[in-house]
């Protein structure tokens, strides 16, 4: 699986989505601005957060986007690796097969 085909097709997607239903994205895009603001946390400690998230849910998706969105915020390797080392504590194995997909993730998009 290619991420960069993942996350640009599903882009594409929720374009045409957006399109048609305008107020769901115009909402779920104030959601997650709102969300992922900086406040008592920075964007990036949240960004953080949601990947874990998505690697617990095991939302390839999202896994793709949240891992864009932390090399754009400037993660470390090391601190990306902390991310999946507590997700596998949190999940075990099931956690560690989609920190593997997460770490191809970066390995991928920030190449």
């Amino acid at each position: 699986m290619s991420f960069k085909e993942l996350t640009t097709g599903l882009s594409k997607e929720m374009a045409t989505f957006a399109k048609n239903q305008p107020e769901v994205m115009t909402n779920f895009s104030k959601l997650a601005q709102s969300a992922s603001k900086d406040g008592e946390l920075d964007a990036k400690t949240k960004e953080l957060i949601a990947l874990g998230i998505a690697i617990a849910i095991r939302c390839d998706a999202c896994i793709g986007f949240h891992v864009q969105a932390l090399i754009k915020l400037g993660i470390t390797r090391a601190e990306f690796e902390e991310v999946l080392s507590t997700a596998v504590y949190m999940g075990g194995g099931p956690s560690l097969m989609y920190s593997m997909k997460a770490q191809q993730a970066f390995d991928e998009l920030s190449a």
